[in-house]
């Protein structure tokens, strides 16, 4: 026998980054969209005018739930490629893209910069894009993971354009405060 690990233990340690990686990029997502009080709820948000292609509330919780497992995924899967060529630097893209991700509900739904949003959800995609390549070169498996990810950026960034040019004054817009009488 001259195998370091079997296969059984290397799927098991794969495993275990997958047991971490998916639950704290979810939470995360999870915990950026209700700091910023992103979604229908949020009542600047419901004032403006959306484009047709504009889905449901409920379409947005469940794509980002499926996406943030997908790209834990591909994190999982590079993390698990020790001396993999290019490793390094597509964990680093990675991140960047991660904090880029979690900074665009918090500049659209909480301090209402459409235009802004718009600028960083492009850098968004472009930092994905190039960690999609890297993942892909890395495992062919995470960069394919990356994809759905990369598509739901682009009509993301449409549904910000279009936001953007049907409220040219959004950013200005206030929704009157809730008021309670008794």
């Amino acid at each position: 026998m001259n195998e370091i690990a079997s296969q059984g233990q290397l799927r098991l340690a794969y495993l275990r980054w997958a047991l971490v990686t998916v639950p704290a990029i979810v939470f995360l997502g999870f915990l950026s969209g209700q700091l910023a009080n992103s979604g229908y709820a949020n009542r600047w948000f419901a004032a403006l005018d959306k484009p047709a292609l504009m889905p449901a509330g409920w379409v947005f919780g469940t794509a980002w739930s499926i996406l943030y497992v997908l790209i834990g995924l591909a994190l999982a899967i590079v993390l698990h490629a020790r001396g993999a060529r290019g490793r390094g630097l597509a964990l680093l893209l990675f991140l960047v893209q991660l904090v880029l991700n979690l900074a665009w509900s918090p500049l659209f739904f909480r301090a209402h910069q459409i235009g802004s949003a718009l600028t960083l959800i492009v850098a968004m995609f472009v930092v994905a894009a190039l960690t999609t390549l890297l993942f892909w070169r890395i495992r062919r498996g995470a960069g394919l993971l990356m994809l759905p990810y990369l598509a739901w950026l682009v009509f993301a960034a449409y549904l910000n354009y279009e936001v953007g040019r049907l409220n040219p004054e959004a950013e200005t817009l206030v929704a009157p405060a809730l008021r309670t009488q008794i």
